[in-house]
């Protein structure tokens, strides 16, 4: 029997959350809170975090957990019984072994990508934690897990410890829904949808209890694993009532309130993180520090903080045969995203032995490659108009100095002659090549700084996933 969904069943289900309606500038709060604004302040200047799912669904290569969800656009290949479906993967509990789970490695390799931050997912909506919890066995630490014996079995602790090791900030990717709990998918009634399968109102102690679970894992991972630099909370549908917004109802379809108390929830995490970041994603509240966007970019740039949350590959965690993005096309995504006013949370994951694909590695090392020698043009940069025209991407640094990111396609065998960078910066200015730091001539004109680029370098450059070149006045 088949066990794995296959590559169109997976486009099949991402095309779905493309649909899935996000947050709107016009919704955004602002935090009141000074320390987080501050650290909303220093987050924008990230640019590029990372964001790594691995949990039972890494066992079969199948899309993160939702093949429980019973919805008409699921589809679960090899299986015509959904009971049989979910016995199966509940059951991959007793095979998680990622054996291979070198968190130094991976720390090691995030860091030389020349992301900044690294999110971790601590539950997926199956509900199994890469933690050891203390409020339910259905985890890696637990002794039906066969990595519970391994030294390094509390995932969430050890990869957390080795990434700030390597000075990068962490984050927590955390499910608020969780479809093994019984206070939330309670069995005496079969699941309809991702909803809750009783009707909270009618089982309000049961509701109750599903509340004080959530708090209390979410105080564990925000709490015991030294600190916490974002919380990062997904499944927005369980949100109160009065937060739905018609750009999220279409999903929000579930008739009782489902107020989780976040108030509460962020004041414990924030006692133990002063100024934490809280994205309570795609839920309009004071408790969506910045909007996250998934698997697009707006269209235009933003004047709120935000994140574009996007697959390296085709999934969020390992499915095999994923059609990873060549280097150039991350390099000019982390580009665009950044010209915009945005940061990209690269995501990825690795294969149910603990290891990633080489493919990921290698990309990984080619962002870092291109990023060490051009991330002035992106680390802690703001945007500036026209932000795009045509290939070219503008960033800015003060009032002073901007660059201009010229993105080749891919089958360009040389950089044009020149090139017309729009700026609003006056009197005399230099142009500069960032990789090299070289000077270029240039003359300004009515239409823009023309920049020449000598004949010499245009091939080479024209192998480079982008090129930066800094506009500065004298």
């Amino acid at each position: 029997m088949k066990r794995t969904v296959t590559l169109l069943s997976l486009f099949l289900i991402l095309a779905s959350f493309n649909l899935f309606p996000q947050s709107e500038p016009d919704t955004y709060i602002w935090p009141k809170d000074p320390k987080v604004l501050e650290n909303l302040k220093t987050w924008q200047g990230y640019k590029f975090g990372l964001l790594i799912h691995m949990g039972l669904y890494s066992v079969d290569g199948v899309i993160e957990s939702w093949g429980l969800c019973p919805e008409d656009w699921i589809t679960r290949p090899g299986f015509d019984d959904y009971y049989q479906y979910a016995t199966h993967y509940r059951n991959n509990k007793s095979k998680f072994n990622p054996v291979q789970f070198d968190p130094q490695k991976w720390a090691k390799a995030f860091k030389g990508s020349g992301a900044k931050y690294m999110i971790y997912s601590t539950k997926h909506h199956d509900g199994f934690c890469l933690y050891d919890t203390k409020y339910t066995d259905f985890k890696v630490t637990d002794k039906g897990t066969p990595f519970s014996t391994n030294p390094k079995a509390n995932v969430y602790k050890e990869i957390m410890n080795a990434c700030r090791a390597e000075g990068m900030a962490v984050g927590a990717y955390f499910s608020k829904p969780d479809w093994t709990t019984p206070y939330f998918w309670w069995p005496y009634y079969p699941p309809k949808d991702r909803n809750p399968t009783y009707d909270i109102t009618q089982h309000p102690e049961r509701w109750k209890n599903f509340v004080e679970y959530t708090q209390n894992q979410i105080n564990e991972i925000t709490t015991d694993y030294g600190k916490v630099d974002i919380l990062w909370l997904d499944g927005c549908w369980v949100m109160p009532k009065s937060s739905i917004t018609p750009k999220v109802a279409e999903f929000c379809k579930y008739p009782h309130d489902m107020d989780i108390d976040m108030k509460s929830i962020a004041a414990r995490a924030r006692k133990a993180n002063p100024g934490m970041l809280v994205v309570d994603r795609w839920v309009k509240s004071e408790y969506e520090d910045y909007l996250t966007p998934e698997q697009k970019t707006p269209e235009k740039a933003l004047t709120v903080p935000w994140e574009s949350c996007i697959t390296m590959g085709g999934a969020w965690g390992w499915v095999p045969g994923d059609n990873y993005k060549s280097v150039k096309e991350l390099v000019q995504l982390l580009v665009k995203i950044v010209a915009k006013g945005g940061n990209l949370l690269l995501g990825v994951g690795p294969k149910g032995t603990g290891e990633f694909e080489p493919a990921v590695y290698q990309r990984l090392e080619g962002m870092g490659k291109w990023l060490s020698v051009n991330g002035e043009a992106i680390y802690g940069t703001t945007p500036v108009e026209p932000f795009q025209q045509g290939k070219i991407a503008y960033t800015a640094k003060g009032a002073n100095t901007i660059y201009a990111i010229y993105m080749p396609d891919k089958d360009e065998a040389a950089l044009p002659a020149s090139l017309i960078i729009k700026t609003q910066l006056k009197g005399k200015l230099t142009a500069t090549l960032v990789a090299g730091n070289k000077t270029l001539k240039s003359k300004l004109k009515p239409d823009g700084l023309v920049v020449v680029i000598p004949k010499a370098m245009r091939e080479e450059l024209a192998k480079s996933e982008a090129v930066a070149v800094k506009v500065a006045e004298r």
